[in-house]
């Protein structure tokens, strides 16, 4: 955790030298560049006398920007229950560098995902894993089973995206 001293230099960083024309990239001549709002998870690079380097940080901030899964810091990997391979090959395709695989994979997993996690919760991934050949069990009280339209509206989030 950064303390208040860092990002007072942070801060004064951000209003003076990082929202600027940028001509050092070549492919980019004279755009400019708007970084008011971000903060960490993104690594702040200091200097050798303890100093944020804000070059460094701008040229990180661009790389970062240019990565076609913005924004991504980790996952809430219910899916893995289920789908555990398919989320490891994910991992390998962005380790590797093949990006447009690896935004295909990521979109055929995001429903299923959203699913499990935030629609459906604990009893649809419970019923999930029953269905993968897992157990996924009863649900304990006060959990509720699926009513039969949660259910089918479920095996269709599966189903639309190959994996049912």
């Amino acid at each position: 955790m950064l303390g208040p001293r860092v990002w007072s230099y942070v801060r004064q960083g951000l209003s003076r030298g990082l929202s600027r024309n940028v001509g050092s990239w070549a492919s980019e001549e004279g755009r400019k560049v708007d970084l008011a709002g971000i903060y960490p998870p993104v690594t702040t690079p200091f200097t050798a006398t303890a100093e944020v380097d804000y070059g460094k940080l701008e040229e990180n901030l661009h790389k970062l920007g240019t990565l076609p899964f913005r924004g991504a810091v980790g996952g809430v990997c219910a899916l893995a229950n289920v789908l555990g391979a398919q989320l490891c090959q994910l991992e390998r395709l962005c380790l590797t560098g093949q990006w447009e695989d690896a935004q295909k994979l990521q979109l055929r997993l995001i429903e299923p995902n959203t699913a499990v996690t935030r629609r459906f919760g604990i009893p649809g991934m419970k019923k999930t894993m029953d269905w993968f050949g897992y157990y996924g069990g009863p649900c304990r009280s006060p959990l509720q089973e699926l009513s039969p339209a949660e259910e089918e509206a479920l095996r269709m989030d599966f189903t639309s995206n190959g994996w049912l």
